[in-house]
């Protein structure tokens, strides 16, 4: 067993792990943090992406210690202070880029990565960012759309609010 250290959402947090815990175990088994979801286990649905050190990852194919003194940021630190919902995820509920919601918390992450590096992105860059993120259900088209939207509204322009096509 290794003891591992880092901030998760902010709050610096540690635990005891096996060398072969995953990321993804820490954070929904030890610090009880359920919306980063399992999939897969093969990093191919991007369900378990949460961001490590700014940068997002998928967090089934890292293991805990390898984010020792690392900082984390989960779908539930995507929230505002007051614990509403931040404008990605909003966007998504507004633009009904969501039907089960199983692949929504690591679309919202890896969408936030992209406006951290691209704030204007167009559909295509959108598209081929979230191309390790399978969706189901949506079509992907409302989750673009939201995307979209939630773009708009951080770069301070005002997006209208529009029924999702």
């Amino acid at each position: 067993m290794a003891k591992v250290s880092m901030t998760v959402n902010g709050k610096a947090v540690s635990g005891e792990v096996e060398g072969r815990t995953l990321l993804v175990e820490f954070i929904r088994q030890q610090l009880t943090l359920t919306g980063t979801h399992v999939g897969c286990d093969t990093s191919q649905c991007g369900a378990c992406t949460v961001h490590v050190n700014g940068v997002s990852v998928k967090s089934c194919t890292m293991l805990a210690a390898e984010a020792d003194g690392a900082e984390v940021r989960t779908i539930e630190g995507m929230a505002n202070p007051d614990g509403s919902l931040g404008v990605l995820q909003a966007a998504f509920q507004e633009h009904h880029g969501l039907q089960c919601g199983f692949c929504t918390p690591g679309m919202v992450m890896s969408a936030s990565d992209l406006l951290r590096v691209n704030a204007n992105p167009s559909e295509g860059e959108i598209r081929h960012w979230l191309e390790g993120n399978i969706c189901r259900c949506t079509g992907y088209h409302n989750i673009v759309k939201a995307i979209q939207h939630a773009a708009a509204e951080l770069r301070g322009e005002s997006a209208p609010k529009v029924a999702a096509e």
